[in-house]
């Protein structure tokens, strides 16, 4: 018997049906006949996952097929921007025309260089994805002739899928988790039911919603336990247990971290060895591809391309890396890092500074940056859940990475470091290795309130005007800063409007961002 699905993509991203909203009258013949769990997969591939149909020569940010979160590259320390001479910054193509109000910790992001505003389209998108999830977890056990793995893998990767989608809600919306006021802090709401419920909505607490994450994502581990998926682009589950991995690191949870990274590397954690691999960012072959061993998984969209693009063009409208992360590539003497040439190619403008190019660009884009869940991560996290309790081992896994990331016998000496100085270390290595891979932003926020070894830090972005000559670097034009969390209101991201006016005030904004000025 055929079961009938509401999908409730509920209004506004607000995760209510109000029953004389325009979104209802737009939705609310939005319906699936679902027969099997088949049906139910094909749901949560349509609507699920992240989509991976945008224009990778592009950045797009004001529609509802933008690139998903292009701001988290540039609003931590790993990018700057660079102009050139002739540059029309209201161009189509100008990325800095959408970007600068987020690289720059404006008050308003939402808004373009000339002042026209923005849609948040990622709070609008998550939780339309969310509401897809919730139906398929409550109808999954509707069809218990189908095969059990069948039944499994669709729960599984619905759990995963909603877990990721709060994840990113939480820390993109919300401040860092603090253990000791999670259960107070203002978080994102959270639904995890299927049913249309006719009220507003307010910000549950932060700690709710990381308890929900857990869950999913334990369940999620449970549910994909043994399956093998057909692609890197279905969630399998390492993916699941890595995430989980990163959630218990984000909660000072050091225990059951490293007891998540324990259990992927017993399943098998494969790590691409640089040596003589030959991979260069310059032309390929590239650092990531979908046959990469160490790639768990990727969803979305990517944005290296149009925001780090490196055409030979005279004019230059876009970013580059940052010189304080390419600094980081030599910081050691006596070590040889092969990642600075996997990872980033020198620009074909002025060769002394890089672009990001960790994987094919144009229409051979394989792995997207919107999400990426790979094995260098899991021995990042464990190591770091080892120093973190102290543990001698983090020395060892430590070493099992790097070895697969500098040439062999010119590693960085670290059998001295312990304490403090060994976390340090592993925050700048997990910084080399995961840079624009959407870590950075939200690692900053985790390392200034965590209950030990915290580390605040400001940050500065210079602007530039267009220069009179093509080719020619752009004008210094001021610098922008940063202050350190919890002196700054710029380190979450407003509450968008149309959530707010929508709930009548029983959604509260973050607090008021400043009005920024240049130096």
């Amino acid at each position: 018997m055929k079961k009938l699905i509401y999908t409730m993509v509920l209004c506004v991203g607000s995760l209510i049906l109000a029953s004389c909203g325009d979104f209802l009258e737009e939705y609310s013949n939005d319906k699936v006949y679902a027969s099997s769990c088949e049906d139910l997969n094909e749901v949560l591939i349509g609507n699920g996952y992240l989509k991976n149909d945008v224009n990778n020569q592009v950045i797009i940010i004001n529609s509802s097929g933008a690139h998903y979160w292009p701001y988290l590259h540039l609003m931590d320390d790993d990018a700057e921007e660079y102009l050139t001479g002739k540059t029309d910054l209201n161009a189509y193509q100008a990325s800095v025309a959408a970007m600068r109000n987020f690289y720059i910790w404006a008050k308003e992001p939402w808004k373009k260089i000339n002042g026209d505003d923005l849609y948040d389209w990622d709070w609008k998108r998550l939780y339309q994805c969310i509401s897809y999830l919730n139906v398929i977890n409550a109808y999954v056990d509707e069809f218990p002739n189908d095969p059990e793995e069948d039944q499994r893998r669709v729960r599984g990767e619905a759990q995963f899928l909603r877990a990721f989608c709060y994840y990113m809600l939480v820390n993109l919306y919300a401040a860092p988790y603090v253990k000791e006021t999670a259960d107070e802090d203002l978080g994102v709401p959270l639904k995890i039911t299927e049913y249309i419920e006719d009220k507003y909505y307010s910000r549950d607490a932060i700690g709710v919603v990381y308890k929900q994450i857990v869950k999913d994502l334990k369940d999620a581990c449970e549910n994909l336990k043994g399956i093998t998926q057909p692609t890197i682009y279905r969630v399998n589950e390492k993916a699941a247990h890595t995430l989980l991995s990163r959630v218990y690191l984000y909660m000072g949870e050091w225990e059951l971290a490293l007891a998540e990274c324990e259990k992927i590397i017993e399943l098998g954690c494969p790590l691409t060895d640089l040596n003589g691999a030959n991979i260069s960012a310059e032309g390929g072959p590239y650092f990531y591809t979908k046959t990469t061993p160490e790639m768990f998984f990727t969803q979305g969209s990517t944005s290296w391309y149009p925001l780090f693009e490196n055409q030979a063009s005279a004019v230059a409208q876009r970013y580059r890396v940052s010189d304080e992360l390419i600094g980081l590539y030599s910081k050691y003497e006596e070590a040889e890092d092969l990642r600075l040439n996997a990872f980033m190619a020198s620009s074909k403008i002025d060769n002394g500074l890089y672009c990001v190019r960790k994987g094919a660009v144009g229409g051979y884009v394989e792995i997207f940056d919107a999400c990426i869940i790979r094995g260098a991560e899991v021995y990042l996290n464990k190591a770091e859940a080892e120093a973190m309790l102290d543990k001698s081992e983090a020395i060892n896994t430590l070493k099992t990475f790097m070895k697969h990331r500098y040439t062999r016998d010119k590693l960085p000496a670290i059998d001295h470091l312990q304490g403090e100085e060994l976390v340090k270390f592993i925050r700048e290595e997990r910084r080399r290795e995961l840079c624009f891979e959407g870590h950075r932003w939200f690692d900053l926020r985790r390392y200034a309130v965590s209950p030990k070894y915290p580390e605040k830090r400001s940050i500065s972005h210079r602007i530039y005007s267009p220069s009179a000559m093509s080719r020619e670097q752009g004008i210094y034009d001021g610098t922008y800063i940063l202050k350190p969390y919890g002196e700054d209101n710029a380190w979450m991201l407003p509450i968008p409007d149309y959530e707010i006016e929508f709930d009548q005030g029983a959604m509260v904004d973050n607090p008021v961002r400043e009005d920024r000025k240049k130096e």
